[in-house]
């Protein structure tokens, strides 16, 4: 999921480790791993997420599914008889307050883990600062591989993810595109700013070309554009099977509304990023009829363990059909909570090394293998818009 990233913060991570470090010292932590808030009859969990700001609906979402998940556990007795009590903070869709809601949570609050945040570059911002402190972070939808391998190509010890990689998202849709819809050329309109959108792009033009196809044109744009009809002219004179936009919905709505309205009546398909409401409201249901998307789960998915999540889901939020992101913040509490249990402590270091352990648990968004980098193996699921809604089209196995 999508990276935000200011120029300054390098030095701002370093300067808020060093700050960390002396909280954490003075805090009393020790080499053996943090052992978090969970002494006497409560374990704290910490969720550093997007509640306002430019993507504030994925931030949102996963504090739905975090909010229900805590009910049923703390409803069937808690972890080993503990209630799950969790500390949100917002981190207002930006780096820099998500790196110090990090140190909040970890020098002050002393929870035991923290969940969030739903972007790449927000939870790339408290790497140093969980690992540091020795405190597990599990972000649910954070899809750049450099959360939990670093640039210098090791593991970040504490870090994991519940949700699929930006790489393994391009593959499926490119497979898609040639195995599913038979086409043989395609056009590819990426936010060039975005490290998200850059890494599915080239993926599924790797995968497309080795399947056979052809990329017969290469646009971008920029993240916060409005007007894309000069760029879409050119994919049109290309004249494209397919267009892949592996994008956010608030370009791509406009996109897709503005392509239409051109005249391009190929199918269009993406990522994840595309997945919130407001997508409908700026394209129109009408526009997004013959789209598609990759994504960690569907409500209308057969899956008996699924609907009966759907069903409690529903019930706690007025009938509303859980998406994606509930479906991840949910995943990420059992995830977390199945290790605990594993681990029989609250001491982090043994968090960790039962979360590494993890093997085929089942849980809504797949049957979760965590992989030597912290990454789950799970299935990934296609999505076609119709009429404005979601339709369960395909499930992709690894």
């Amino acid at each position: 999921m999508r990276k935000i990233f200011k120029k300054k913060l390098p030095h701002m991570l370093l300067s808020a480790t060093l700050v960390a470090g002396i909280l954490s010292g003075c805090a009393g932590g020790s080499e053996s791993g943090n052992g978090g808030s969970g002494d006497g009859d409560v374990i704290k969990i910490g969720a550093n997420l997007e509640l306002s700001g430019p993507v504030a609906s994925y931030g949102q979402s996963i504090g739905k599914g975090v909010d229900l998940a805590v009910e049923e556990i703390n409803k069937d007795g808690g972890i080993d008889g503990k209630k799950i009590e969790v500390v949100k903070i917002d981190n207002k869709s930006d780096a820099a307050e998500a790196t110090n809601a990090a140190i909040k949570l970890t020098s002050q609050e002393k929870v035991t883990a923290i969940i969030g945040a739903a972007t790449s570059g927000n939870s790339v911002a408290q790497v140093q600062i969980a690992d540091d402190n020795k405190t597990v972070l599990l972000t649910p939808s954070g899809t750049s591989p450099n959360v939990t391998v670093g640039t210098n190509n090791k593991v970040n010890e504490f870090i994991f993810r519940t949700c699929f990689i930006d790489p393994f998202q391009g593959t499926v849709a490119a497979n898609f595109a040639a195995k599913e819809l038979k086409v043989k050329n395609a056009a590819i309109f990426a936010d060039s700013a975005s490290d998200y959108a850059k890494g599915l792009a080239a993926s599924f033009k790797e995968t497309f070309e080795k399947a056979g196809g052809k990329v017969v044109a290469q646009e971008a744009y920029v993240a916060k554009d409005t007007d894309f009809r000069s760029t879409l002219t050119r994919i049109k004179a290309a004249n494209p099977e397919f267009v892949f936009i592996p994008g956010y919905y608030e370009e791509v709505g406009l996109i897709i509304k503005q392509a239409r309205e051109m005249g391009i009546t190929a199918p269009f398909m993406g990522g994840d990023g595309w997945d919130s409401p407001k997508l409908v409201e700026l394209a129109g249901a009408d526009a997004l009829n013959n789209t598609f998307i990759t994504n960690h789960y569907s409500s209308e998915d057969p899956d008996e363990k699924i609907q009966k999540f759907v069903a409690a889901f529903k019930a706690k939020n007025k009938d509303q059909a859980p998406d994606a992101f509930n479906a991840l913040g949910y995943d990420s509490v059992y995830l977390l909570a199945d290790a605990i249990k594993r681990a029989g402590s609250t001491d982090s270091t043994k968090i960790k090394d039962a979360l590494a352990e993890t093997n085929n648990l089942a849980l809504v968004s797949g049957n979760f293998t965590i992989d030597e980098n912290h990454n789950p193996i799970k299935s990934a699921t296609v999505l076609e818009y119709k009429g404005g809604k979601q339709v369960f089209k395909t499930k992709i196995n690894p």
